[in-house]
């Protein structure tokens, strides 16, 4: 079963489940675990001829579907957020610095490994046929998203290298990185800016362990979805995953806010996530969006 969470834009250049293993969707960056490598922006990319790009280093060939522009091109393997002393890396430093020191396994190690050196370019299947998104949904469309063809584009969240994570065996993990969808600029949007997202997986074991008479509970049942669970799982897990979850976060905010944050929950939904939520502050008298996150969908765990 896993629970997942999804974290923050910054300025001009940033934003921000349950199974016999559960997962989750969060955020931070640890220099032992990370694949962190940082590609000089004057030779991120190029175009050798007019029908193929090359780009980090491999050509794709252009197809009726390219639409990605020279000045985006232009900012790919900046990698801001792994310049040091740069705002987004300040940040997630800190954001680091907190689950390493709240979350620790069972050998005395950092719970979550972190990934903030993962390629920006992704494969459609990456970016939305793995995280359940169907084929006529809007965020697929061309006006929203950099393809570089009908296979590749730059990726429009960092959830498109949960699979790959997942099935490489990790079950707590944080991804990092630069992101890119075709948005109006504005004073808090720009066509890239960055995401922090973690997740993990709870097997029965880890998820009751802690509750009295908790050896009778069960991950899975075969029921209906609600409002509040899959058919798959029970209350009981979904409950204690979504408190997980929610008490995770609201110290990750209050450790990068201060105390006397005012925290509210927003019912949502996302495709590959149920039941959703997405996290409001209270930000000089108006209420701000800063995260979303959710139940993963057992489909995808399951995959």
């Amino acid at each position: 079963m896993a629970m997942l969470w999804k974290f923050m834009r910054v300025a001009k250049y940033s934003k921000t489940a349950l199974a016999p293993k559960v997962k989750v969707r969060g955020i931070p960056t640890h220099s032992r675990h990370s694949s962190s490598k940082s590609v000089p922006s004057d030779f991120a990319a190029n175009t050798p001829c007019s029908n193929t790009v090359e780009l980090l280093g491999k050509a794709y060939p252009q197809d009726d579907y390219s639409n990605v522009t020279e000045k985006i091109l232009s900012k790919v393997g900046k990698n801001l957020h792994n310049k040091k002393h740069h705002p987004l890396w300040l940040i997630k430093e800190q954001v680091k610095d907190h689950f390493y020191k709240q979350y620790i396994g069972r050998r005395g190690t950092p719970l979550f490994s972190v990934y903030d050196g993962l390629s920006p370019v992704v494969t459609i299947q990456q970016n939305f046929d793995s995280l359940l998104i169907p084929q006529n949904h809007a965020s697929r469309r061309k006006e929203d998203n950099y393809y570089l063809n009908r296979d590749h584009m730059l990726r429009a969240h960092t959830s498109a290298h949960q699979w790959d994570l997942i099935h490489s065996g990790l079950d707590a993990f944080l991804a990092v990185g630069d992101v890119y969808r075709r948005d109006t600029i504005d004073n808090t949007h720009y066509p890239v800016f960055h995401q922090m997202e973690g997740v993990r997986l709870f097997s029965c074991h880890e998820l009751f362990s802690n509750i009295k008479d908790g050896e009778g509970l069960q991950l899975f049942e075969q029921g209906h979805r609600t409002a509040h669970k899959q058919e798959c799982h029970t209350m009981e897990a979904v409950r204690l995953v979504e408190f997980n979850l929610k008490q995770v976060l609201t110290k990750l905010m209050t450790h990068i806010f201060g105390d006397g944050l005012q925290v509210r929950w927003v019912n949502c939904y996302f495709p590959f996530t149920h039941p959703s939520f997405e996290m409001e502050i209270n930000f000089q008298g108006e209420w701000l969006e800063v995260l979303g996150c959710g139940v993963m969908e057992q489909q995808l765990v399951n995959s």
